[in-house]
């Protein structure tokens, strides 16, 4: 595994990069009292901004993906009859296709006649019955089989890859990997909030109360549920009883993956320096500096080439990046503007 390096990051934000090839944009500028950026998180997982109309949902049809070694991965695919682009989502740790922060940008590039692909990773959404073994975030070559196979349902438009969070860093792993394999018609990865050194990242959450309560309540309930779907595999009343994720995941690693510890099982899904220097396909990083799960210093360690931009905003907290209380998001204005020409 590369090591870290001490390099000079390339500036961006209001400090972006600029970049011919892609399209200029507005800073994000919210109004003074949505600045706060516990304000931000959270209005990105706040159930009111599903409700109403949504196209995108009436036409979801749900897929199962059979990727390698015989793991299965849920999917809901929605056909646009447009189908100006196939815009393939992948949700944060311990979110799902339902996600609100999903399912919302979905309906946005639904609605500019996208067709949308919501995948859910082992163990998150209603899946944890399609495989016995439990979801690591190093898992990356099931997660790619599966964002390879969705793709073929583009049907000849344009992919592009949007993830959040966790799926942020899947998003940067697979523009890694294209330096060998690849997509079909594949046009434009976005990261939005990505996590790119987990080992760094990972303590942070049990600092703030609210993503402590957040995590431990989504985690133990997923472990719950596979406990009693597999109780001649999985016993997990040893750890059930901590109140810090890092205390879950100090214990569970070591019995139930191929990780002695967690600093080893941390560092095997970070992005390094160098790894997306060369990725032929245009990518959109997006950031803030109040970001409170995700350290901005972490993404300016990369060296991004000049089919990269990479955008850190003042503000935005994680997954954020809200204009008003109800959206659109800053981000659906970009990716309107990048996927759409709009």
């Amino acid at each position: 595994m590369t090591s870290q390096e001490d390099i000079s990051p390339p500036l961006a934000v209001a400090e972006a990069v600029p970049v011919a090839r892609l399209p200029k944009f507005v800073p994000f500028e919210p109004p003074f009292w949505l600045r706060p950026s516990l304000v931000q998180t959270a209005l990105a997982s706040f159930k009111f901004r599903k409700r109403g109309k949504n196209p995108m949902l009436e036409a979801a049809r749900d897929h199962i993906l059979d990727c390698e070694d015989g793991v299965r991965l849920k999917g809901s695919y929605s056909h646009n009859p447009e189908n100006k682009a196939l815009v393939i989502l992948l949700h944060g740790w311990e979110g799902s296709q339902d996600s609100t922060y999903v399912v919302a940008c979905g309906r946005r590039m639904y609605a500019q006649g996208g067709s949308i692909f919501r995948l859910n990773y082992r163990d998150h959404g209603d899946s944890h019955d399609l495989n016995e073994g439990l979801f690591f975030s190093t898992l990356f070559n099931e997660v790619f089989d599966a964002v390879k196979q969705a793709a073929e349902l583009a049907d000849g438009a344009p992919v592009h890859i949007v993830g959040f969070s966790l799926g942020g860093n899947f998003s940067l792993r697979i523009a890694r990997s294209l330096r060998d394999l690849t997509i079909k018609n594949l046009k434009h990865i976005f990261a939005i909030s990505p996590v790119v050194d987990p080992w760094g990242a990972a303590p942070l959450i049990d600092k703030t109360w609210l993503y402590r309560r957040y995590f431990l309540e989504k985690w133990t309930a997923s472990l719950r549920k596979k406990e009693k779907l597999y109780p001649q595999t999985y016993d997990f009343s040893h750890i059930m009883s901590e109140k810090r994720v890092l205390a879950i995941t100090s214990k569970l690693i070591p019995v139930y993956s191929d990780y002695p510890d967690m600093e080893t099982y941390f560092k095997a899904y970070r992005v390094d320096p160098h790894d997306l220097e060369y990725c032929p396909v245009p990518i959109s990083l997006i950031t803030s500096k109040d970001d409170g799960i995700i350290p901005v210093d972490d993404i300016k360690t990369l060296t991004l080439n000049d089919n990269a931009q990479l955008i850190i905003h003042d503000y935005g907290g994680h997954n954020g990046f809200f204009q008003s209380l109800t959206g659109p998001t800053w981000y659906d204005d970009y990716m309107s503007d990048v996927i759409f020409g709009e």
